[in-house]
């Protein structure tokens, strides 16, 4: 199906491929669907099947989740790996938070692997915008992270976003696929649930506490949620415009 058959088809659908049985798309999803979008949501660490082609969907977003891009082990992950072509190939809109950047890292070539000196990124830690990442990122911006991983540039790719302690941030391949390592999606409840339930990590090199992470978005979410949906102005578009690239 081509991108003429695609805007043309109703309804829009967007597929999100989340990795526990708990996992939650919240802001992102919220977002998506109040812009008209159908959200089909699977998971295939519990046996959802994927879509072997993109003609049934208009975009797709691979969220975060406790696993490695490097869990070849594991056919979910080695299926969500295979989609990424799919998805490339087909130039559907793509974006990939945390895990599915890695994950779109890792089948482009690129290296996802923890930080030389053991540090984690959990909870707010500043990004800034490379030149080719100004459209997207206005400013440098706190934002919210949990990962213990990060990745190299995949060859060909743009970097839109450098931090500290893991540099590649943001990336962008093609006109369509985008790859963030932090986490927009994530509501004040999502955050004090993972602080709960992991609370055994915010002891790691690198991590803030929860009441450190609660005081950062107080601070901060307004600027992420702003970001979220300038981005998804961009990466969503009203339908006669979904076939603009973005910075176009």
């Amino acid at each position: 199906m081509n991108q003429e058959a695609r805007i043309s088809r109703m309804p829009q659908k967007v597929l999100l491929v989340l990795h526990q049985a708990t996992s939650d798309p919240g802001r992102v999803g919220e977002a998506i669907r109040t812009r008209g979008f159908e959200l089909d949501m699977r998971i295939p660490a519990i046996g959802d099947p994927l879509p072997k082609t993109m003609d049934e969907h208009d975009a797709a977003v691979i969220f975060g989740g406790p696993m490695s891009a490097n869990d070849d082990h594991e056919a979910f992950i080695r299926d969500e790996t295979k989609l990424i072509d799919v998805i490339l190939k087909s130039e559907t809109p793509y974006l990939g938070i945390c895990l599915g950047a890695q994950i779109m890292a890792r089948a482009l070539g690129a290296r996802v692997a923890e930080h030389e000196d053991g540090f984690r990124e959990i909870g707010y830690y500043q990004l800034t915008p490379t030149e080719n990442g100004s459209p997207l990122f206005h400013q440098p911006m706190q934002a919210y992270q949990w990962h213990r991983e990060g990745f190299d540039l995949p060859q060909g790719a743009t970097l839109l976003a450098s931090g500290d302690l893991f540099p590649n941030q943001a990336y962008q391949v093609g006109k369509n696929a985008f790859g963030i390592q932090f986490h927009p999606e994530v509501t004040e409840a999502m955050n004090r649930r993972w602080a709960k339930k992991a609370a055994h990590m915010l002891s790691d090199p690198g991590a803030q506490s929860a009441e450190v992470q609660l005081e950062g978005r107080r601070q901060y979410d307004e600027e992420v949620r702003n970001w979220l949906d300038r981005f998804l102005d961009h990466w969503l578009p009203p339908l006669a415009q979904q076939q603009a690239a973005f910075g176009s």
